[in-house]
């Protein structure tokens, strides 16, 4: 029998004070394969404080076992993995228990912060844009030809006999010929049609093209009044006053000579007329228009 020093209790949680030691203090209980701590083992742990205490004063063991009873009761709540029957736990475990033991009693004494609201921000949702057709790529307007200067008549010639001298002088360009050949091309031009273009009565299918006059002359048609029966060309082409310069230039310049010869001869060699002395007239006027042209 131990003395406490003090009178035993009889209201005490461990019963009478002086208890036989080799009453064992922790008592294990068996729950199919996993022992766990009982309820009388804690009462046991908490007796054994009681007694290590039991020299101080009635009060201050009484607030030890109440403050104890109170630690111990809440890891007694918890069932904590214990060894086999009668064996005393490891100190692992007796951390594991008061790790547990204060981490449970933190999570309840503590007020729980709630965490702000996370509010997920949504993308905007895109309006669907309306179908915008795509504006047509603007045709390409091609640019109108520059129309051709207009040469103002000389030498007493209307606005149509300018326009068909020009076409001889720029069809003679073209050819690179002297231009003594375009005064005597636009001379010989003056003598044969007056400078219009001139359809055959003859021939009712040199009317079916441009033409500013007709003639009966037989068959001749055109500025140089050509005639297609004798090897001009076809009434389609002598009736175009390009053409028509063309075929009359080529033929002077097959003429040996033709540049020193006087105006009338070489157009007189070119168009074998019964009047061919005629052409020399028109050799000053013919000047004029080629440099108007020219100029």
């Amino acid at each position: 029998m131990r003395n406490d020093g003090n009178p035993d209790e009889p209201n005490s949680l461990c019963g009478p004070a002086d208890r036989s030691d080799d009453t064992p203090s922790i008592a294990w209980t068996t729950r199919t394969s996993q022992p766990r701590l009982s309820v009388g083992s804690l009462l046991s742990r908490l007796c054994g404080l009681d007694n290590l205490h039991a020299a101080r004063t009635g009060r201050a063991r009484v607030a030890v076992a109440t403050g104890s009873l109170c630690c111990l009761g809440l890891v007694g709540v918890t069932l904590i993995d214990a060894g086999p029957a009668g064996e005393s736990p490891t100190p692992d475990q007796r951390a594991e228990i008061a790790q547990r033991a204060e981490a449970e009693a933190a999570s309840r004494s503590l007020a729980r912060q709630s965490a702000a609201p996370v509010t997920e921000t949504l993308a905007p949702e895109s309006s669907p844009s309306p179908t915008t057709k795509p504006k047509p790529k603007p045709e390409a307007t091609s640019k109108p030809k520059p129309k051709p200067k207009r040469i103002a008549p000389v030498a007493g010639l209307d606005q149509a006999q300018m326009d068909n001298a020009k076409r001889i002088v720029r069809a003679g360009q073209e050819m690179g010929v002297p231009r003594r050949a375009l005064v005597i091309a636009v001379a010989t031009a003056m003598q044969e049609s007056n400078l219009y273009n001139y359809a055959s009565g003859v021939l009712p299918e040199s009317q079916n093209y441009p033409h500013q006059a007709i003639g009966w002359d037989h068959d001749s048609v055109g500025l140089f009044q050509q005639r297609p029966s004798s090897g001009w060309g076809s009434v389609p082409d002598l009736m175009k006053p390009e053409f028509a310069t063309r075929q009359f230039l080529t033929a002077l310049q097959e003429i040996p000579g033709w540049q020193d010869l006087p105006l009338t001869d070489a157009a007189q060699a070119v168009q074998v007329s019964a009047f061919g002395w005629l052409y020399a007239q028109h050799e000053w006027r013919a000047i004029e228009v080629v440099d108007a042209i020219l100029a």
